[in-house]
């Protein structure tokens, strides 16, 4: 297992900066994911790792080793891209061969290393087809099996399940996963899908315009984002985020949004009153009961295990998670409860975690 780490690396091309100063630690037998939206730097970062890009400035180390100077075959990585790049002419067994047969491997030994990888891929039964004879899905499999088959230091994933259906993607999440427990091969996969980049990882780094907005847990990043585009960005459906005013009374802290004034579980000495601060609560943790704040249904989205209703409030909209289905339409009085430790609270300028 093999660790890596980017010391302050940045990226220019020409006049234009796409990174600025990453500064990842990614342990041995981790998996990562790099995880923002389109043109955030997330693809010319893994790019630096593997050694298809030079850095700017700043330096990458892969087991402790500085391999800025290095080309990718020398930093013993191997990459899956988004379109599969499998070679038409050749076999399935020839195409997961093919990396270890230029490297003069004898044909015993890639014989014997391709049947047992394509067993535990599943594509022992379609080793003599070609690309154009299989689906999306085993043919991703067939490319991860040739990145596999050489048995990289580090493993490499760049959108590798964009060009799939939505149940494809879901059960191609799960046998990732599965190679990746079972091989403990330190991996970084890049994904502007959220919901994959929560199922998949031990840690997440959420860029957004070249810097790395927070990196941590799939927990952290849901329960404890750290600036206002992580909260924004992670959960679906998407946080409203509304803007408040700090008011204190009586010893107590609470956030005015509109006509009402929420409490919030911060104490005075970490909010001073006239702070202006942008706050949200994610829709499970907004409830509907017969207290609370009064609003009128704007918008109901029925998705079978639950329900997510938009509501129009004196603070400003929510929107609640509901289990099942729910019997409100549109325009139907119903009143929210929040509590106040469910709160997220951001700072107005700099958009920081309160």
């Amino acid at each position: 297992m093999t660790s890596v780490t980017l010391k302050e690396v940045s990226k220019k091309f020409g006049s234009v900066q796409v990174c600025h100063n990453i500064d990842l630690d990614i342990k041995a037998g981790e998996f990562i994911t790099l995880l923002g939206s389109s043109g955030c730097g997330k693809t010319t970062t893994l790019n630096m790792v593997a050694g298809l890009e030079d850095s700017t400035s700043g330096d990458i180390l892969i087991g402790g080793r500085r391999v800025n100077d290095l080309s990718p075959v020398e930093r013993d990585v191997a990459m899956v891209f988004q379109n599969y790049a499998l070679y038409p002419h050749m076999t399935v067994a020839q195409n997961i061969g093919f990396t270890l047969k230029m490297r003069s491997v004898a044909p015993a030994i890639i014989r014997e290393k391709v049947q047992k990888l394509a067993a535990s891929l599943e594509l022992d039964h379609l080793l003599e087809r070609f690309p154009a004879q299989l689906s999306g899905g085993q043919q991703q499999r067939v490319a991860i099996g040739r990145a596999l088959v050489r048995e990289p230091r580090i493993f490499l994933f760049d959108e590798p399940f964009s060009n799939l259906d939505a149940s494809l993607r879901v059960k191609m999440r799960t046998e990732v996963k599965q190679l990746h427990v079972q091989r403990n091969v330190t991996s970084i996969f890049v994904t502007h899908d959220q919901e994959e980049a929560m199922s998949i990882s031990d840690r997440i780094a959420v860029m957004y315009r070249g810097r790395v907005e927070q990196f941590g847990t799939p927990e952290e990043i849901y329960a404890r984002p750290a600036t206002r585009y992580v909260a924004s960005f992670i959960g679906s459906p998407q946080i409203e985020l509304l803007d408040g005013l700090i008011e204190e009374a009586n010893g107590a802290t609470f956030v005015r949004a509109g006509q009402k004034a929420l409490p919030v579980s911060i104490g005075p000495s970490s909010l001073k009153a006239g702070r202006a601060v942008e706050f949200g609560v994610r829709p499970e943790h907004v409830r509907l009961g017969v207290n609370g704040i009064e609003g009128r249904v704007r918008i109901l989205q029925p998705i079978g295990p639950a329900t997510h209703v938009t509501i129009d409030t004196a603070a400003g909209t929510f929107i609640a998670s509901v289990p099942g289905f729910l019997r409100v339409k549109p325009g139907d009085a119903v009143n929210i409860e929040i509590q106040a430790a469910n709160l997220h609270m951001f700072d107005k300028e700099t958009g920081l975690r309160v």
